[in-house]
């Protein structure tokens, strides 16, 4: 295969698997998944979780890995030489992955916010004496403060830091603090990324690896704290009957494909800066099995708190007020204030926040670019000189789409965008990612592409898993997403249903490009309707006009049809197209 002379590629191989480690290890890890352990039964989320990663994370990862290394690609280009027919399959995910960097810095903004009010001798939320705090604070919440109290660290939530307003119909005025310090965190991704990979292969030594410090310290610490065990026991003890409820399930796969990546096309976009002779199975076994072992380790770092806040308000952990944001920036940040030494804990926690965030935001934006360079090289070089200027480009626009968040009903938008986005869009993107690749292209190409890299086709295991297990249990998943979908909702607000409808409107931003590329390809195929089809299930490499009629942008380098033979054949069009 004759590769891109002009792809720069990682300095060193452990930079590519510590940058895939940090996009995979994010604060999903830290908020989402003890969140789901929580609501379905502790440690009986562990079991479907467990065989969720097994049948779907690593195979579908090992997957996405591949290509991405064999076509030396993103996502979009990637889909489109695949399967012309669900280019647009890689569009969307390029599409998912620009909307979710813009609400998932938000995260990162309130995290450095907390981080710049813990350097003090006494924690903000430590107590009811600030100007904030309402009559009905309580410091020492307790089984009899009763249901209209709450705590101070709620208070610092919504009064001080968000001072939220009660729904979306008030949107209230712009918090300035947050929108300077959703700048500093903009401008923190843009110097850690702007050199591309070799910039950020040097920071993700640093934001990939110190997290695991501070968990640990947190572990040591939390473990000592009376009521601990009880929290530990609450997270690996099961309630069996929980796994008899198919939302069990359905949580557990979809925590799977939102903490590894699956369908967003980050680590796919990383790969392609591989060398092609690279291990893959090594990087994606050591990506998928690290990301779980520390989704395991912080939850015992939580649920270790948790127990420590049960045993101090005499409450079961079953009754802790825990609700999205809430579990680290309510619930945690309430178990700092009665620690010793609670502003260096709580320094300690939100940088960790901080290193987790950024490396899944440097892979949210990486698509965006690696796409977008992939397919509109050449017209992108006439207006921006330097790589450099147009990454800082896309930062400023994810920066000004990020402004709603920070407006004092913020709160409700990210709650509306992070359910219909990574609950919602991501189960079509993925059932369509594993239609186009695992059906279509199919298992015995597949393992050829592995063959020409590595020497060594796929095992049984995989070609199960990517042929039967992976296409009828996301089928299932998706099935039941849509008959049991409930509409968004943040605490006791629920959501209007204009609010609803811009909700589908925002999941539609995303998936309304599989239609869209399907409709386009099968129009400029020539033949009739039957030709077209056949034509459009093909994978690139099989004749020369289709190839410039699909187009794509750019300069590409198309993979032969693997049926006969996954070698590469290797012709360069200049291609131009909307899709």
């Amino acid at each position: 295969m004759k590769h891109d002379p002009h792809r720069p590629t990682w300095s060193r191989q452990i930079e590519f698997t510590l940058a895939g480690i940090g996009m995979a290890v994010g604060l999903g890890n830290v908020w989402r998944f003890p969140y789901l352990c929580y609501r379905s039964g502790g440690g009986a989320f562990l079991v479907p979780y467990i065989f969720m990663l097994v049948v779907l994370g690593i195979p579908l990862l090992y997957m996405e890995l591949l290509l991405g290394q064999y076509m030396r690609r993103g996502p979009v280009q990637v889909l489109r030489n695949v399967c012309p027919l669900l280019k647009g399959v890689g569009l969307a995910s390029v599409a998912i992955s620009f909307i979710m960097c813009t609400y998932y810095n938000v995260v990162i903004t309130w995290a450095l916010y907390y981080m710049f009010s813990s350097f003090r001798t006494t924690l903000p939320w430590q107590d009811c004496n600030n100007t904030w705090n309402t009559p009905n604070c309580t410091s020492s919440p307790t089984n009899g403060s009763g249901a209209h109290t709450s705590t101070a660290s709620q208070q610092f939530f919504n009064l001080k830091m968000l001072q939220r307003t009660s729904g979306l119909e008030d949107s209230g005025t712009l918090r300035w603090e947050l929108l300077l310090i959703l700048l500093l965190a903009w401008t923190l991704i843009y110097l850690c990324i702007f050199k591309g990979v070799k910039s950020t292969g040097k920071v993700v030594y640093f934001t990939a690896l110190f997290p695991y410090v501070i968990l640990l310290a947190l572990l040591i610490n939390n473990v000592q704290l009376p009521g601990a065990l009880e929290g530990i026991k609450f997270f690996i003890i099961p309630e069996w009957d929980k796994l008899l409820s198919m939302e069990v399930w359905v949580n557990a796969a979809a925590q799977i494909f939102n903490s590894i990546g699956i369908g967003f096309g980050s680590l796919m976009s990383m790969s392609s800066y591989n060398s092609f002779n690279n291990n893959v199975l090594k990087d994606t076994l050591t990506i998928a099995i690290i990301n779980s072992l520390t989704s395991i380790l912080a939850g015992f770092v939580i649920f270790s708190a948790f127990g420590y806040m049960s045993h101090l308000q005499g409450i079961h952990i079953k009754d802790l007020a825990v609700d999205g944001p809430g579990l680290v920036f309510v619930v945690y940040p309430q178990a700092f204030a009665t620690m010793p030494l609670a502003p260096l804990w709580a320094v300690m926690f939100f940088f960790m926040l901080l290193c987790l965030g950024l490396d899944s935001e440097f892979g949210m934006v990486e698509v965006m670019v690696t796409s977008l360079k992939d397919s509109y090289g050449t017209q992108l070089n006439r207006y921006f000189k330097r790589k450099e200027l147009f990454v800082l480009a896309v930062c400023s626009v994810a920066f000004l789409l990020g402004i709603p968040y920070v407006m004092q009903a913020g709160i409700y938008v990210f709650q509306l965008m992070d359910h219909y986005t990574a609950i919602v869009s991501i189960m079509f993107l993925a059932f369509f990612e594993v239609i186009a690749t695992c059906w279509i292209y199919g298992v015995k190409r597949l393992s050829d592409c592995l063959v020409e890299m590595t020497g060594k086709g796929a095992n049984l295991y995989f070609k199960f898993c990517w042929l039967i297990a992976a296409p009828v249990l996301i089928t299932v998943i998706l099935v039941f997403s849509i008959v049991q979908f409930k509409p968004a909702r943040y605490e006791a607000y629920v959501f209007p249903a204009w609010a609803q409808g811009v909700g589908w409107v925002i999941a539609l931003a995303s998936i309304i490009w599989i239609p869209l590329g399907a409709v386009h390809t099968l129009w400029v195929l020539p033949g009739t309707i039957m030709e077209k089809l056949r034509q459009s299930i093909q994978p690139f490499g099989l004749d020369v006009k289709s190839n410039m009629d699909l187009g794509g942008g750019g300069e590409i380098i198309y993979p032969a049809p693997p049926a006969i033979s996954c070698e590469a054949k290797t012709e360069k069009f200049p291609i131009q197209t909307s899709l």
